[in-house]
């Protein structure tokens, strides 16, 4: 089909492409209609533009639609070419000062909390750097799209509202002047009608419902049958059911599938199917079939393809409007006009209009687009904002409707525009005003909420699924109304006053409905069956808590406003009461000769509700009016006379006992709903217009009342006027065998009251209760936080009430109370409390929980001892109230408490009579001290000639009432001093008893009359002595209890030792100071130490022994014994790598022989050290495999290792292991027990030797491979050939650690090559000796990095491991065919010495020397064992040493560059310089002059030195690990001259290029066959690169400084697969600073048959398998490594609090901190990522449910 459209399109294009946009115009210009011209001009050529096909072809597209249809248009409003027009128009235009930048999803905005009137007004990048704000204290947050840059708009700025480049276009524009004066008549005709038609078109088309067709004026004559299928977005199908869906409907394959689900998810609709009205129609059933099952189904419409042909070009023109706009205000203002002019059909018809009330029938991508255009235009031009939101306001309650009714979320829907002009507080107020907006808002929240009860209150019923999404719906509701109060009027008019109370009218309305919603009764005898619904009434409590504060501070700026709303909120109050009251009978208590009425009424009976927002918002007004003082001034207003204390009291009373009630456990029955709601009523989030309130509301009823009824009251409540009303009620209580729950409920409900009045009369920090301003309840709260345990900023923040901007105003004050503590390397910094701020210190202070209670009282009493102080926690002085509470310190000293209180000391001092607890008794006592200090600051301010009414000291003076005679308070307190049971409250008494003295000092000092000394101060005296010895007698105590707790903390320390070992030992062990190798190896004499050739210092063999971990079992490391293991780690490893991009195609048949310089994919092994016997482990593999079966059968988890890899977490450490290294004795001691002979050869002969010992070989080897079908006799020649002589290497290992020897060799080759384990394969010895090699290489680079010594004191698990892997490399050869070894041998050596059998061998530029060294030391033992030739291994050793450092010297100074440096010396002194330069010089000649001019030798000598150390370093490990020499203590520590003491442990002269003139002979022969490879002369001519030495070492890529750059870097990045859509999830690749787009379909690659996310495929090119990331809206790093394996890690980001950020929640500025990222690169360059992940996938299962091959 397709080949038939071609050439038909190609004639429609080039029919097309012959359009001239400047006659279109032209005639355009002379019509008489211009609408008709220009429908006719779309009607046409529109359906051969867009929607030709199947799949669209944007470019092409847009190329055409410009030609053919924009371009007329441009020319018609110009009047000439546009490009020209067009620029004159922009040079005429002035500037906006305004920045108006639309934010795309995930760009960083700024805010700053200085000077942002709210959290809503933010900037976009460019403007915030160029901004004063920039030096404040910013917020930083991720957009999510479709906000605006708020730069240059007055009212979002308390001061800076432009930016530098903003500010420049200020100075000259006038407010008021019309745009339109830079524009000629005729460009304004012209433009008003271009516009009216084009906007109109594009309103129409896309706001057009009928499927098959088109408005009349757009019709054609030829009516073609080509329909598209179009599928839809919505917010209920997930992407999986979409997907699959598709695959049935249009049999598409997945990958196509997953296409189609993203474009609509991204732009809102998709055709899937295109064809005539029959195909499609098919396919929509199909869809609508299959998603129609549980919920509705997805939406799919038939469309013709010429409407959506038109409907994509109308979106091209809004887009189209949207730049021409650009170009002038002028063209801006004629376009709002045209936008918002009233149409025929009056009300609503204007095209603005239009478009926003058939928002919600619109796709995704038609919104944006529209959205912009309003965005750019109407908000652009501040006249037409304000008609904009005029038209917005009318529409308001239409629009939340369609919002209620649609499926997407609020940032796609036009609802979401409310932000901009409900923030602006001028737009606010006129709205306000005008509109009416506040009553429209709730209103239209009341209409949604439709469930109330018989009395009128919200029912939330369970919870469906649609129900929460619409109550979440209706939420956005609040966040307009939050945005209309957010900033609070300065002056008010007549209007705002009267617009105002008549919202607040309806607020109250609101809150009307909720008072007493969700009632509760106390569940008896049988537990709840259904918990019921809460979760609904306090999140709506939640959202409007600000709400509520935020009508409180409009109240509070206008004096009437506030008197109206006090007495509206009062009589609401009481029509609200007067349902409750039905029914409840009065009665009457009396104590103390003392009675009130009041009704019966039980809270654990009746119904009782958490919900009290009317009575708790008249608290808040209470307070406002004491505070503005408007109570004193108009008292005449209020109607103070007319409340009813008692009446005021009762809801709140009755919520604060339901709490009292369910702490004491009375309410266990009715389930975690209850429990929950207790404690949202105390939490930070909602105390504050809840529980806060219920305690003020309390304290104005007292503070109205006589404090004896209150209590009088309260005790019915608490339902303990019993007890306390009948003498000796608590002797019968106690003495009748009654149940112990009910004591013990009672001994809490005591506790609890008592507790509440400490807090009526305790907390008067709220502004208006008592005479503080806002900053000291915040200093107190933060005090009190503190003495809890130092904090982290961010933990502070969260335990302080946030206001309506997100703001704790924390940071004003901390400084005064707190000392600030930065972090470590981990951890954050800490607040710590200043010393001096634990005077203020209230142990009942009402926020606390309870746990928190008791850790601040332990922590001060802890405090208090460390200072030596007596242990008492007083009660602080507290400022005066306000006039208005003032009566309320009298329930101190009034009857009914005074006789609480004697009764609670009373069943102390007799303490075995009754049911009583120390916490009652403790409070009884905080209440005695607030009173002496209450009476002490009477006394102090008193003011002359005024009695102080306040004398609690007489009081407790006086014994009690006549009939029982109880003695006084005071005379209990005394006796209560020296009973021995309450040890803990001593000192509290002491205090009491001393403030009482002091007391009664100043009260004589005043009145004139001298008084006899009483009997109190006698009796402090003989206390004294008492408390001497009883001092002591405590010291003494009190130390035996400290040595017998420090012994138990160093058990314990030592127990956490021994459970932790390796953390222990690695800490332990880096930091070491002595030498581990030093400590292991065999004394030796202090003669040089050599570590190999013949010279080699000779080490007597050590024996050792080492227990298993799992069998406890000691054991020797012998030969013949059964093998012990080390757990041990192999892995791939690209840390080294200089070519990252080096893939190997085919690895069954790659040759991994030669190690090319670049080290692009080496195989690194690591172990934790751990040993154990050989079949120990087998075991315990074993076991873990079974286990793993038998878990496969029941739950699909990814445990952190998988056992089908061979991978098991050591048994000790737990650390990630997936084999074993066999532990062995030095290889060469056992096989070089031969004869030394006494002429070794010299390197000529050796070479000699060895080739022709190689011919042999291959000779031998052809003979054996020619097919000889002789008999035996002839295989025995052969063998006899093979050993002359007779020698026969017997292989002396036992079979078990042969076995491992196997094991550990196959695992080697299965990880470093990633194939099937095979142990025949000739490629396994290499893949040994590379490991080794590349193990080494890697610590060779660590120790270099961190300047660190190459002997100095290595860890012992690395040196183990060294030590094990360098052995069994070592002793490899001994279980595979020893002619696999020899071919590989001859193959190696003829890299260097030229044979005519091997031919394409890799030139020496491109081999790794250590490779290749260690690869011909451990294959050489299987050739030699092949003639006796009497050269002894040592020899070997050296010769091949020699012979590889002489080939890397020339590598160097092949590779080296010719930079010249300033300081050169004229003419080379030093033998060495004179010698490279000659070297240099053959060189030059051998490569036919190719090599660059010869640079001064000085130059030369540098380079080779420090080319060739780490090489050197890498063979002094490998050597001494090899023969056990220990090193010598010069190489332990750094020095100047460790080169030359590294040569003469290697056996090196210092001066290298000695080795080439002792064999000139041989080497100038070698040098030349070398420089004669054709790959070396492509490099010298410069067709080739080639590694240079010495290697740089890999870093992680640099980060910014500031963390927003990296923001906005990413938000820059576009998904590289979805055409230029923005990524959700950019994630930075820290090893080579790729962006990719993690977590998303868009990006998922197939690797090895399964679907993996972006970043796991580029974990396997970049890091073969182990991969470091910052995901960079999160701000966490992520390890992966392989498809199951993964966890984050604390990113290196820090704020200015020493705190990370992850998720950018609190979004301070972060800055990079050095020393973490540092830490990062040391695990990464120690490959330990594996291993952190293993470690936190063991301590945090929830990271292994991750699918981390999504990412």
């Amino acid at each position: 089909m397709a080949s038939e459209l071609e050439p038909e399109l190609q004639a429609t294009d080039r029919s097309l492409l012959d359009c001239s946009a400047e006659e279109i115009a032209g005639k355009w210009l002379q019509a008489t209609d211009l609408t008709r011209e220009v429908y006719q001009h779309l009607a046409h050529y529109v359906p051969q533009i867009y929607c030709r096909g199947p799949n669209p072809h944007p470019q092409k597209e847009d190329m055409l639609a410009q030609h053919v249809l924009l371009g007329p248009m441009e020319w018609y409003l110009c009047g000439e070419d546009p490009t020209f027009g067009f620029s004159k128009l922009e040079r005429a235009n002035k500037p906006s000062h305004l920045c108006g930048r639309v934010f795309k999803v995930g760009e960083p905005t700024y805010s700053c909390r200085d000077c942002a009137v709210d959290p809503t007004c933010v900037l976009c990048m460019k403007c915030f750097l160029g901004s004063i704000h920039r030096d404040h204290r910013y917020r930083m947050t991720t957009s999510g799209g479709g906000g605006f840059c708020d730069c240059g708009d007055i009212e979002a700025w308390k001061e800076g509202p432009y930016c530098q480049k903003h500010d420049l276009n200020t100075s000259e524009t006038d407010e008021d002047e019309d745009p339109l004066v830079h524009l000629s008549e005729d460009v304004i005709a012209r433009t008003y009608n271009i516009f009216a038609i084009m906007f109109r078109y594009a309103v129409e088309i896309l706001t057009w419902e009928k499927e098959s067709e088109l408005p009349a004026e757009l019709e054609t004559e030829e009516q073609t049958d080509t329909y598209y299928c179009m599928l839809f977005n919505d917010e209920v199908h997930t992407y999986e059911q979409v997907i699959y869906t598709l695959q049935k409907a249009v049999n598409c394959t997945q990958k196509e599938a997953i296409g189609f689900a993203t474009t609509v998810d991204r732009d809102g609709r998709r055709s899937v199917r295109y064809g005539d009205f029959q195909y499609c129609e098919q396919a929509k059933s199909v869809i609508v079939r299959n998603t129609s099952r549980q919920t509705k189904p997805l939406k799919v419409q038939v469309m013709h393809s010429s409407i959506v042909a038109h409907q994509n070009f109308g979106l091209k023109l809004l887009s189209w409007l949207g730049s021409i706009i650009g170009f002038s205000d002028g063209l801006r203002r004629i376009l709002c006009q045209v936008g918002l002019q009233e149409g025929p059909d009056g009300e609503n018809s204007s095209l603005v209009d239009r478009l926003m009330l058939s928002d919600s029938k619109l796709w995704k991508g038609a919104r944006s687009v529209y959205h912009q255009l309003f965005m750019s235009s109407l908000l652009m031009d501040l006249k037409y904002k304000k008609l904009f939101a005029i038209r917005f306001a009318k529409n308001y309650q239409q629009l939340q409707k369609d919002f209620m009714e649609d499926d997407h979320e609020r940032a796609v829907s036009v609802t979401a525009l409310s932000v901009q002009f409900f923030t602006a507080p001028t737009l606010a107020r006129m709205l306000i005003t005008e509109e009416n907006l506040m009553t429209t808002i709730i209103r239209t929240f009341m209409d949604h909420l439709r469930h109330r009860d018989s009395q009128g209150r919200f029912q939330f019923e369970r919870y469906t699924a649609l129900q929460a999404f619409k109550f979440r719906r209706v939420q956005s509701l609040i966040l307009d109304l939050k945005y209309v109060l957010i900033s609070k009027p300065t002056e008010w008019s007549d209007e705002l006053r009267q617009k105002f109370l008549e919202g607040f009218d309806a607020f109250l309305e609101l809150l009307k409905c909720m008072q007493g919603m969700d009632p509760i009764t106390r569940q008896v005898g049988q537990h709840i069956e259904m918990e019921p619904e809460w979760e609904a009434a306090f999140t709506l409590q939640m959202k409007l808590t600000h709400v509520i504060s935020m009508m409180q501070d409009w109240c509070a700026l206008d004096e009437k406003v506030l008197i109206e709303a006090y007495k509206k909120c009062l009589a609401v109050l009481m029509q609200c009461h007067g349902g409750f009251t039905d029914g409840e009978q009065p009665i009457t208590l009396s104590i103390c000769g003392h009675s009130v009425e009041t009704i019966r009424y039980c809270v654990s009976q009746e119904k009782v509700s958490i919900h009290l927002p009317v009575s708790r918002l008249l608290a808040g007004l209470h307070v406002l009016l004491s505070k503005s003082e408007v109570a004193y001034k108009f008292p005449e207003l209020l109607p103070l006379s007319e409340l009813s204390p008692p009446m005021l009291i009762e809801h709140p009373l009755r919520c604060l006992v339901l709490c009292a009630q369910v702490h004491a456990g009375m309410w266990r029955r009715n389930g975690f709903s209850l429990v929950n709601q207790i404690y949202y009523y105390h939490n930070v989030k909602c105390r504050r217009e809840m529980f806060d309130k219920d305690i003020i509301m309390l304290q104005t009823g007292v503070s109205m009342m006589d404090p004896n009824h209150f209590l009088m009251i309260m005790l019915s409540r608490f339902e303990l006027y019993q007890i306390f009303s009948t003498p000796d009620y608590g002797k019968r209580f106690s003495s009748e065998v009654t149940h112990k729950d009910v004591v013990q409920q009672n001994n809490t409900l005591i506790e609890e009251m008592l507790y509440l009045i400490i807090m009526l009369v305790g907390e008067r920090f709220s502004p208006g209760v008592g005479q503080v301003n806002a900053t000291d309840e915040i200093k107190r709260e933060i005090i009190h936080q503190l003495s809890i345990k130092p904090m982290a900023h961010s933990e502070l923040v969260k335990s302080l009430p946030e206001d309506e901007n997100k703001e704790t105003g924390m940071e004003a004050v901390i400084e005064a109370v707190a000392h600030f503590r930065k972090p470590g390397l981990t951890g954050r910094g800490m607040y710590e409390l200043k010393p001096e701020c634990a005077k203020e210190f209230n142990l009942y202070f009402y926020h606390f929980s309870r746990a928190e209670q008791s850790k601040a009282e332990e922590a001060q009493r802890k405090l208090k001892r460390q200072n030596r102080e007596d242990t008492a926690l007083p009660p602080p002085v507290l400022p005066p109230f306000c006039p208005l509470f003032a009566s309320l310190v009298n329930i101190l000293q009034s009857d009914v408490m005074l006789c609480i209180m004697r009764t609670i000391l009373q069943w102390a001092v007799e303490h075995n009579g009754y049911a009583w607890s120390e916490s009652m008794l403790q409070r009884v006592l905080h209440l005695i001290g607030m009173a002496l200090q209450e009476e002490k600051q009477h006394l102090e301010n008193v003011v002359e000639e005024h009695v102080v009414t306040f004398a609690f000291t007489q009081k407790i003076s006086k014994p009690g009432e006549a009939p029982n005679n109880s003695p006084s308070i005071l005379a209990m307190l005394e006796t209560l001093q020296n009973a021995p049971y309450l040890e803990v409250h001593k000192d509290m008494i002491r205090w009491i008893l001393k403030t009482f003295n002091a007391i009664k000092k100043i009260r004589e000092s005043s009145s004139s009359s001298p008084v006899a000394e009483t009997e109190g101060t006698i009796m402090e005296e003989s206390s004294r002595d008492k408390d001497k010895a009883e001092r002591k007698r405590k010291a003494e105590i009190a130390r035996l209890r400290r040595e017998k707790i420090m012994a138990q903390m160093s058990e314990m320390q030592r127990h956490f030792i021994d459970e932790n070992k390796e953390l222990f030992q690695q800490t332990l062990e880096l930091e070491a100071s002595a030498s581990a190798v030093l400590e292991n190896s065999p004394v030796v004499s202090d003669k040089t130490l050599i570590a190999l050739g013949p010279a080699k210092t000779q080490v007597s063999e050590q024996r050792q022994f080492v227990t298993c971990i799992l069998c406890q079992e000691e054991q020797e490391v012998k030969v013949e014994n059964k093998a012990m293991v080390l757990a041990a780690f192999v892995q791939r490893s690209t840390v080294l790598s200089k070519n990252r991009s080096k893939v190997i195609e085919d690895p069954e048949k790659h040759d991994p022989l030669f190690m090319h310089p670049d080290l692009s994919c080496g195989t690194h092994t690591g172990s934790c050290g751990h040993v154990m016997h050989a079949h120990c482990w087998q075991r315990y593999f074993d076991s873990v495999q079974a286990k793993e079966q038998r878990r496969q059968q029941r739950l699909r988890l990814h445990t952190s290792y998988d056992v089908e890899n061979g991978e098991f977490l050591c048994p000790l450490c737990e650390c990630l292991s997936n084999t074993v290294i066999p532990l062995l004795l030095p290889p060469r001691n056992i096989f070089n027990r031969r004869l030394s002979f006494s002429d070794q050869p010299n390197l000529t002969q050796w070479i000699g030797t060895v080739s022709e010992q190689i011919k042999a070989l291959q000779a031998l080897r052809k003979e054996e491979s020619v097919p000889n079908t002789a008999s035996s006799k002839n295989a025995a020649s052969v063998d006899e050939l093979q050993h002359p002589g007779g020698f026969k290497p017997e292989n002396p290992y036992s079979e078990s650690i042969k076995e491992m020897l196997t094991t550990f060799g196959t695992a080697t080759y299965k990880v470093g090559l990633k194939v099937h384990p095979n142990e025949e394969d000739p490629r396994v010895p290499i893949m040994c000796w590379g490991s080794c090699a590349y193990t080494i290489q890697s610590i060779e680079r660590i120790l270099s990095d961190e300047d660190k010594p190459l002997f100095g004191p290595l860890p012992c698990r690395l040196d183990d491991c060294l030590r094990s892997l360098t052995r069994f490399a070592a002793a490899h050869w001994t279980v595979v065919s020893h002619s696999v070894v020899q071919g590989h041998f001859s193959k190696l050596f003829a890299s260097l010495v030229p044979n005519d059998r091997h031919e394409d061998l890799p030139c020496i530029l491109d081999i790794d020397m250590f490779h290749l060294l260690v690869s011909l030391v451990l294959a050489f033992p299987a050739l030699q064992c092949q003639g006796f030739s009497g050269i002894s291994l040592g020899t070997e050793d050296l010769h091949i040493f020699h012979l590889v450092t002489m080939a890397h010297i020339i590598q160097i100074l092949l590779t080296s560059g010719t930079e010249e440096n300033g300081m050169d010396q004229e003419n080379p002194t030093g033998e060495e310089e004179l010698a490279v330069l000659a070297l240099y010089k053959t060189l030059h000649q051998y490569t036919g002059s190719a090599l660059r001019g010869a640079p001064s030798g000085w130059h030369l000598w540098r380079t080779v030195r420090a080319g060739v150390l780490p090489f050197l370093k890498c063979s002094a490990l490998f050597f001494h690990y090899l023969n056990g020499v220990p090193p010598p203590p010069d190489i332990q520590v750094s020095t100047t001259n460790s080169f030359e003491h590294l040569c003469n442990y290697l056996s090196l002269p210092s001066n290298l290029i000695c080795l080439f003139q002792e064999n000139s002979d041989i080497m100038n022969s070698l040098i030349e066959s070398w420089c004669h490879n054709n790959e070396v002369k492509r490099y010298l001519a410069g067709e080739r690169a080639a590694i240079s030495y010495p290697r740089e070492s890999n870093k992680l890529i640099d980060l910014p400084e500031d963390y927003s750059s990296l923001i906005n870097q990413a938000s820059n990045f576009s998904c590289p697969k979805s055409g230029g859509d923005k990524s959700r999830a950019p994630t930075l690749c820290l090893v080579c600073g790729t962006l990719l787009c993690s977590q998303s379909y868009c990006c998922q690659t197939e690797l090895e048959g399964e679907d993996v996310g972006a970043c796991t495929a580029h974990t396997y090119s970049c890091g073969s398998g182990a991969g470091i990331f910052l995901r960079v809206r999160e701000c966490q790093v992520l390890f992966l490594a392989g498809k199951t394996k993964g966890c984050f890690y604390s990113p290196p980001y820090l704020d200015d609090y020493g705190e990370t950020d992850q998720g950018l929640r609190r979004g301070n500025p972060l800055r990079l901190c050095r020393e973490r990222f540092k830490k990062i690169q040391k695990l990464w360059h120690q490959h330990s990522i594996t291993e952190e992940i293993g470690h936190a996938q063991e301590a945090n299962q929830t990271l292994v449910g991750i699918d981390w091959q999504h990412l």
